[in-house]
């Protein structure tokens, strides 16, 4: 209390009037102020105090290198009794490296293990959403003056918002939609909608429009920025990380999780997939006004960029995505989505194959059913039986209704045409063929020559009665119905289902099928890529020959060459060394014969690969074989199947996908069946 008296009196009393509070308890010397002069007896206390620390330290730190020796003592002892234990591993310091498989397994252990939680109840998908919202498209930057535009062979300057329009058509220039007459059409019509009254009066026809320095102008932009020195690439890369950083990542739940597509499309022009009737037509600028915004209420709300606001601010934790707005080509919603490998895409995911695998359980009392129907008195229910065949049997897709002129002329089952079909009752020496001739969804062409049982052969010809080729074939069925009648025979079951069950079922049978124990890791893939691609030719998905398709065949059969000139060359090689084996009789001779013998086998396998490597690219070159993998085949079948035959998980999934498919890595065990 003395100490505390003198403290108190002297900053009352001192001039520089300090308001310094003290701890009335516990005072430390360097906290008082240096005018205060503390009487011998104070200071004696305080030298003692202080001697006392040090001893306290001087004990704890004996005890610290006692016990710091004794670590090392049980460490090593540790060591020789059990080597492969992971504590018997020497601790890492700062300055140390840490191996792959150290850096792989601390991600494993960050990474969020939601499968091994309880799911919420009541369709809430998340309790905490927080975010910063969308990342939108840069303004537009106005050309350089030296850039024209050309109209009737006469440079024109154009407003901004015109000009901007004009770059869009100018960068395509090269592309082929630029000949489409329908992409022109669009293009110029809504080009004249935001030009200027001065602008719009002088600018009649696109084909007195001159865009080629505009072209030539990004052409040499984008060959400039391919030719930027390494460290102005690192330069972007690095703000292109930041805004990744910033916008790419939110907190689900208290765990970050990553964001599919933050970023707003840029404005431009409509392509679509074949012949769009909409192609061309202007994209426009995504403003924040255009946005409504998902978050919880106890978050943060993101702000909007500088002068502007949100359309809506919602908080619907019933819902996955985090930031809407409609486009005005189509009309439709856009979302801001978690990336693949987060926990809701996940969940998604599981539940989609869990729902295929009950399929299984009740697939052939459908079966049954839909055969009955086939001849029902109602044609409602003979149409709905004969396009569920084609679901089942084909995995073609329902097909969703649609108003006409909306969208390309793409159909699916239940909105086929007469004109789609044709019926050969003797075909290639088959009974009952129908002929499929149609574009799917992405303006896929799909064309199949399928026998059928003799009843829906009988039954289509009954629907094409009295039709023009215009005609709906199912002209009292649609999708809605469907799926209704489908939902009464199984809980959450729809038309889709049958086409991830079919697609899943297959790969399995397949993989049982073409599998050798014996092949090596090479031929494996090889087969699981045959079983992958037979799912893939049942989906019907089907990819253009890559451009660089033949160039990268030649590459592939230079190296196959050169790898079989190699191997006849070390045989002449080991020829000659089991030769002078006989005659010399020597260990020189013995592991020289031993060493060609290595490089043989290893030669061997290495062509052996390249040759796998030539047949799978030539079979899978007009397939798409990722489309399957990744949203029709339940993924457990391929972990399954990589555990049991010693595969590699990472020859199958790339690192993109092992995250995508956490949950099935971590669940499915080698005897696993769909």
């Amino acid at each position: 209390m003395e100490e505390v008296e003198v403290v108190d009196k002297a900053i009352k009393e001192g001039k520089n009037k300090k308001t310094k509070r003290l701890n009335k308890e516990t005072i430390k010397d360097e906290d008082i102020e240096s005018e205060i002069v503390c009487n011998k007896k104070k200071q004696g206390k305080m030298d003692e105090h202080e001697k006392g620390r040090k001893r306290q330290m001087k004990d704890s730190k004996n005890k610290i290198e006692s016990e710091v020796e004794q670590n090392k003592k049980d460490s090593r002892k540790r060591k020789i009794k059990e080597d492969d234990d992971a504590e018997s591993k020497p601790k890492k310091h700062k300055g140390d490296k840490i191996t792959k498989e150290e850096k792989k397994q601390l991600e494993e252990e960050k990474k969020w293990k939601w499968w091994e939680e309880e799911n919420y109840e009541d369709g809430v998908k998340w309790k905490v959403l927080e975010h910063k919202g969308p990342y939108f498209a840069p303004p537009y930057e106005p050309l350089p003056d030296d850039v024209k535009f050309y109209y009737a062979g006469e440079p024109m300057k154009l407003s901004q918002a015109t000009e901007e329009v004009a770059t869009f058509y100018g960068k395509m220039l090269d592309h082929e939609y630029t000949t489409k007459e329908a992409f022109q059409k669009n293009f110029f019509h809504d080009w004249r909608e935001v030009m200027t009254a001065e602008e719009h009066k002088k600018i009649k026809h696109l084909h007195k429009c001159d865009f080629s320095e505009i072209h030539k102008y990004f052409v040499d932009k984008n060959e400039a920025r391919k030719a930027l020195p390494k460290e102005e690439k690192q330069k972007l890369k690095k703000e292109t990380e930041k805004i990744q950083e910033e916008f790419g990542y939110c907190i689900l739940d208290g765990h970050q999780e990553k964001i599919g597509n933050f970023k707003t499309e840029p404005p431009g022009l409509f392509r679509g997939r074949g012949d769009h009737p909409k192609m061309g037509m202007l994209k426009k600028r995504i403003m924040p006004e255009d946005v409504i915004i998902n978050c919880s209420k106890e978050s943060k709300v993101p702000e909007p960029p500088a002068g502007h606001k949100w359309k809506e601010v919602r908080c619907d934790n019933t819902v996955t995505w985090l930031a809407s707005w409609t486009e005005n080509i189509q009309g439709s919603i856009k979302y801001i989505m978690l990336n693949p490998s987060s926990k809701l895409k996940g969940e998604k995911d599981w539940q989609k194959y869990e729902i295929a695998r009950r399929l299984k359980d009740v697939v052939d009392k459908i079966r049954a059913q839909y055969r009955t129907d086939w001849k029902s008195r109602e044609m409602k229910k003979r149409q709905r039986a004969v396009a569920l065949y084609f679901i089942d049997k084909l995995a073609l897709r329902a097909g969703n209704e649609k108003e006409e002129g909306e969208t390309a002329d793409t159909v699916g089952c239940c909105s086929l045409r007469v004109e789609h079909i044709n019926l050969h009752s003797n075909l290639d020496g088959k009974e009952n063929v129908v002929e499929f001739d149609f574009l799917g969804k992405d303006s896929i062409r799909y064309y199949n020559k399928v026998p059928v049982e003799r009843e829906v052969f009988k039954n289509l010809r009954l629907f094409m009665e009295n039709k023009d080729p215009a005609d709906e074939l199912f002209d009292r069925l649609t999708t809605t119905i469907l799926n209704k009648h489908l939902q009464d025979l199984m809980d959450g079951l729809t038309a889709k289902v049958f086409r991830t069950y079919n697609a899943s079922i297959t790969l399995q049978q397949q993989l049982k099928e073409l599998t050798s124990e014996d092949d090596n890791v090479a031929a494996k893939i090889l087969s699981y890529n045959r079983a992958n691609r037979a799912v893939a030719l049942l989906c019907n998905h089907q990819r253009a020959l890559p451009k660089t398709f033949e160039k990268s065949m030649q590459n592939l059969q230079t190296k196959i060459s050169n790898k079989e000139e190699q191997l006849a060359e070390i045989k002449k090689e080991l020829k000659k060394a089991k030769t002078n084996l006989k005659a010399n009789k020597d260990e020189k001779s013995k592991k020289e014969v031993e060493k060609k013998k290595k490089l043989k086998e290893r030669i061997e396998e290495q062509l052996m690969k390249l040759q796998v490597q030539a047949t799978d690219k030539e079979e899978n070159k007009q397939i798409a074989l990722g489309t399957s993998k990744l949203n029709y085949l339940d993924p457990r079948i391929t972990v399954a199947w990589c555990k049991k035959y010693g595969v590699p998980i990472e020859k199958v999934y790339n690192k993109t996908q092992r995250d995508k498919f956490a949950w099935a890595i971590a669940m499915a065990d080698e005897d696993f069946e769909f």
